[in-house]
């Protein structure tokens, strides 16, 4: 337990998502943000532990849906959607300023820059 406040916090060291009892804290929504669980059915391990709605804070394969805050809201139905992505950084930060109904682009450029993550193949810098 981590205390904050007065409050404990648990805390968990599980590699596999379906270990981790979410029920038993109550997790009605999950994020996941390893980078490990993007697909539908590795994101679903979650909710084997429990947990009732997975919120993939990268782009996410086969999910329920995806959903671009300010673009595309709509489209959530929490009846039918457990598993979502929330797409990428770039997608959420470019999206709704290119949106045609909020500024009418015609032409445009845009350049995204990342630092190397742990994720990536380190053979790229060796060369």
């Amino acid at each position: 337990m981590v205390d904050v406040d007065g409050r404990g916090i648990p805390v968990t060291a599980h590699s596999d998502p379906a270990h981790i009892d979410w029920a038993a804290y109550g997790a009605d929504l999950v994020i996941e943000a390893t980078g490990r669980f993007r697909t539908r059915d590795d994101a679903a391990r979650h909710l084997k532990g429990g947990a009732r709605r997975v919120l993939v804070s990268a782009p996410g394969r086969s999910v329920d849906v995806t959903i671009v805050p300010g673009v595309n809201d709509a489209a959530y139905d929490p009846r039918r959607h457990q598993i979502v992505s929330m797409a990428s950084c770039t997608t959420n930060c470019v999206a709704p300023m290119v949106k045609h109904e909020n500024v009418g682009v015609v032409r445009g450029f845009m350049t995204t820059v990342h630092a190397y993550r742990c994720v990536e193949m380190a053979a790229r810098m060796a060369e």
